[in-house]
C-alpha cells in the first residue's frame, strides 16, 4: 500500500563522501557542547520544585540511561544514512512514509518547542543579569502568558529567537572550534557553581529526599529527558568520524557520562544550598548563588549560561530549519520550504518559519509546559528509531553500517521499554497535546503531504 511507500537505499547511499576528520575527543567535546545548556541552567530546578525533590539526582541516572540505549541505536541509522531529517529520513527507509510522516511531524514538535524552552530559560537568565545592575523590565513583558503573575509575553525570549533566526538566515558556519571554546565556557560556568556552592550545602535541605515519592523520581526522568536530547548533534556527525565502529560510541557514552556527572553534582548542591520547594524558577543555578549572597558569582553564572544557551538555541533550531527542508524536498511539505537562497546557501523560508514559530510558543506558553511536551516527543523519536535499527536488520541486512549497536534485539528493546515507561509518567495534559498534534499532523499528511510525495508516481506537479 502506498501509505508505506519507503525511500529505497542502496550501498552507495551509505558511501560517505565527507572528509573522515573527527576523532573521539571530537565528538565528546561536540556531545558536551550540544548537550549542557537549557538541562542543567534551567531544567534542574522546575524539574525539583515540581516533581522529584532532592531525589533528582536519581531521575538524572534514569533518564541518562534511556538515552544511552536510544544512542546506540541512532549511531547505527547516522553511519547507515549520513543524510539529512535524522529519525525522519531513518524512518522513511525502516518503516515507509506515514510512519516517516508521524515522525517528523513528531521532530517538528520536538526541536521547536525545545528551541522555545532554550530562549525561555535564555530569558531567565538575562533578566537575571539585568536585575544586577538594576534594570527591571516590566512585570508584563518578563514571562509567558499567565494573568496569576501579571504576565502576558516573554519579551527577551521572542528577541532572541529572532535574532538567531536572522544569524541562521545569513549562514552561520559552527566550526568544531569555535564549539570547543563554547563548550569550555560552559564547562567553567558549571566548575566555578560547584566550587562556590559546595561551601553553603546544608544536608537538611536534603529531607525528606524523595517528597513526591518514586512516580515523581521517574516523572522527573521523563521532564529531564530533554536535558540530554543534544547527543543527536553527534549521531548526525557520523559522516565525518574517522574509525565510526570505535569513536561513535566513545564520543556518544563519553558525553552522556561526563553530562550525566555534572548533572548529578549539580543537582546535589543546588537542593543542598536552597530547599527545593523555591527552585521553580527560570534561572536556579544563579538563584542558588544569589540565595547565599554570592552575588558575584551569580553574575558570571548568568553571563556563561547566556552565552552557553545561545548556541545551544542556534544549535536546536538549525536542525528544525534542516528538518523542514528534508520533509519539504521530499514533497510532503510545501516546495518553498526548500528554496535554497543561492549565494548563502541557506534555506531561508523555511528559515523564518521556524523562527517564527518559535518566538510564538517562546513568548506565550510557560516553561514547564514546553519542556513536558518536547519531552514525550523526544521519547517517542528514541523509541522509534530503536525500534527501526531492529526492523532494518532483519529486512535489510546488506546494508553498509560503519557502526553496529550491540546486541540486537536487547538494547533497542531496552531503550523503548525505558522510553515507552518514561512517556508514560508525562502528564495528560501532555499526552492530550501530543496526539492532538499528531492528528493535525495527519490531516496535513492526507489533505498535502500524500498527493505531493516525490513517491507518489501519479502526483500532480
Amino acid at each position: 500500500m502506498s501509505l508505506f511507500r519507503k525511500k529505497q537505499l542502496s550501498n552507495e547511499y551509505s558511501d560517505n563522501s565527507l572528509n573522515r576528520v573527527l576523532g573521539a575527543m571530537d565528538l565528546t567535546m561536540l556531545g558536551v557542547g550540544a548537550i549542557i545548556g537549557t538541562g542543567v541552567f534551567v531544567l534542574t530546578g522546575v524539574a525539583a520544585a515540581k516533581y522529584a525533590g532532592p531525589a533528582l539526582i536519581l531521575s538524572f541516572i534514569i533518564a541518562g540511561l534511556a538515552c544511552v540505549f536510544a544512542a546506540l541505536c541512532y549511531s547505527e541509522f547516522a553511519s547507515m544514512i549520513p543524510q539529512s531529517g535524522s529519525a525522519y529520513t531513518y524512518s522513511y527507509v525502516a518503516f515507509g512514509e506515514i510512519f516517516a510522516w508521524i515522525l517528523g511531524w513528531d521532530l517538528v514538535l520536538e526541536y521547536g518547542l525545545a528551541s522555545s524552552a532554550v530562549a525561555s530559560g535564555w530569558s531567565g537568565y538575562f533578566q537575571s543579569l539585568l536585575n544586577g545592575f538594576g534594570i527591571h523590565l516590566p512585570t508584563a513583558l518578563t514571562s509567558a502568558f499567565d494573568p496569576s503573575k501579571g504576565t502576558i509575553i516573554d519579551l527577551p525570549a521572542v528577541i532572541i529567537v529572532l535574532l538567531v533566526t536572522l544569524l541562521l538566515s545569513k549562514g552561520v558556519k559552527e566550526s568544531a572550534k569555535f564549539n570547543a571554546i563554547m563548550v569550555i565556557v560552559k564547562v567553567a560556568v558549571v566548575l566555578l557553581f560547584i566550587a562556590v556552592g559546595v561551601w553553603y550545602v546544608e544536608p537538611v535541605n536534603w529531607e525528606p529526599f524523595m517528597p513526591f515519592g518514586f512516580s515523581g523520581v521517574v516523572t522527573g526522568a521523563a521532564v529531564v529527558v530533554f536535558a540530554y536530547f543534544g547527543f543527536d548533534a553527534v549521531s548526525t556527525a557520523a559522516e565525518e568520524v574517522k574509525n565510526p565502529q570505535r569513536n561513535l560510541p566513545i564520543g556518544i557514552i563519553s558525553a552522556l557520562a561526563i553530562c550525566t556527572v555534572l548533572y548529578i553534582v549539580v543537582s546535589l548542591i543546588l537542593t543542598g544550598i536552597v530547599p527545593f520547594n523555591m527552585l521553580n524558577v527560570k534561572d536556579p543555578v544563579a538563584f542558588a548563588l544569589q540565595f547565599i549572597g554570592q552575588d558575584w558569582a551569580a553574575g558570571f553564572i548568568s553571563l556563561g549560561a547566556i552565552v552557553g544557551i545561545t548556541t545551544v538555541l542556534i544549535v536546536m533550531m538549525f536542525g528544525q530549519t534542516r528538518l523542514f527542508f528534508a520533509m519539504s524536498r521530499d514533497g510532503l511539505l510545501p516546495k518553498k520550504l526548500s528554496m535554497v537562497h543561492p549565494t548563502s546557501k541557506v534555506p531561508l523560508p523555511s528559515t523564518w518559519v521556524t523562527g517564527g514559530l518559535v518566538a510564538l510558543f517562546a513568548g506565550f506558553v510557560p516553561l514547564d509546559r514546553l519542556a513536558e511536551l518536547t519531552s514525550i516527543g523526544t521519547l517517542f523519536a528514541f523509541a522509534t528509531v530503536s525500534l527501526g535499527v531492529a526492523v532494518l536488520r532483519k529486512t535489510r541486512p546488506e546494508l553498509k553500517r560503519g557502526f553496529k549497536t550491540p546486541w540486537v534485539p536487547l538494547i533497542p528493546a531496552l531503550a523503548i521499554i525505558f522510553c515507552v515507561y518514561l512517556m508514560l509518567q508525562l502528564s495528560s495534559f501532555t499526552w492530550k497535546g501530543f496526539v492532538v498534534w499528531l492528528v493535525l499532523g495527519l490531516v496535513i499528511y492526507i489533505a498535502y503531504g500524500y498527493k505531493h510525495s516525490r513517491l507518489n508516481p501519479v502526483k500532480s506537479e
